[in-house]
C-alpha cells in the first residue's frame, strides 16, 4: 500500500485520505496513519507546490552548477554535499557520474546573484576544485508536469 499511497501522492499532493482511501480501497484511518509513518520514517520529506513563475511577475533564474570536488577522507562527499545545501539558495544537490561530482541547482533574483553565490560561497570553499555554471533559458516540464500548453497546429491541411 505504501507504494501506492506514493505514487498517488507524487502527482498530487493535494489528493485527500479520502481519495486514497477510496482509491486504494482502504479506511481513510489506514491511509492517515501510513502517511503519519512514512513523515516519522522521511520517506515523506514535505509536499512542495509546482509553481510557473514564468506566469507571474516574479523574477528568477535558475541555474544549474557542476562541481569537481575533492572528497573528505573517511566522509566521502556527504559532508561537502552538506556544506552546501544548507545555503537557502540552493534548491536541490546531486552526486552524479561522469566528468563532475556534484549537481547544484539554485534559483536567484537575477544571473548577477547566481554569480555572486558561486563566486563567494561555493568557489572559495576548500574542497571545491571546480564550478561550470548553467544557466536554465525556459522549463518545459518539472517534476513530470509540463509548464507549457501543447500548441495545436492550426495551419490549414491543403490536399491536391
Amino acid at each position: 500500500m505504501r507504494e501506492k499511497i506514493l505514487e498517488a501522492i507524487d502527482k498530487n499532493s493535494k489528493l485527500t485520505p479520502s481519495d486514497l482511501a477510496g482509491m486504494l480501497d482502504t479506511t481513510e484511518e489506514q491511509i492517515i496513519e501510513e502517511i503519519k509513518t512514512m513523515e516519522e520514517e522521511a520517506i515523506i520529506c514535505g509536499y512542495p507546490t509546482l509553481i510557473n513563475w514564468d506566469k507571474t511577475n516574479t523574477e528568477k533564474v535558475t541555474a544549474l552548477i557542476e562541481i569537481k570536488v575533492t572528497p573528505q577522507r573517511g566522509l566521502g562527499f556527504d559532508k561537502i554535499a552538506e556544506r552546501i545545501y544548507r545555503f537557502d539558495e540552493v534548491e536541490a544537490v546531486y552526486l552524479m557520474s561522469g566528468g563532475f561530482d556534484l549537481t547544484v541547482i539554485i534559483e536567484g533574483k537575477s544571473m548577477r546573484e547566481v554569480a555572486n553565490f558561486v563566486s563567494s560561497k561555493l568557489a572559495p570553499m576548500d574542497s571545491v576544485l571546480s564550478t561550470a555554471t548553467h544557466f536554465v533559458l525556459k522549463k518545459y516540464k518539472v517534476h513530470g508536469m509540463p509548464l507549457v500548453h501543447e500548441s495545436k497546429d492550426e495551419r490549414m491541411l491543403i490536399t491536391p
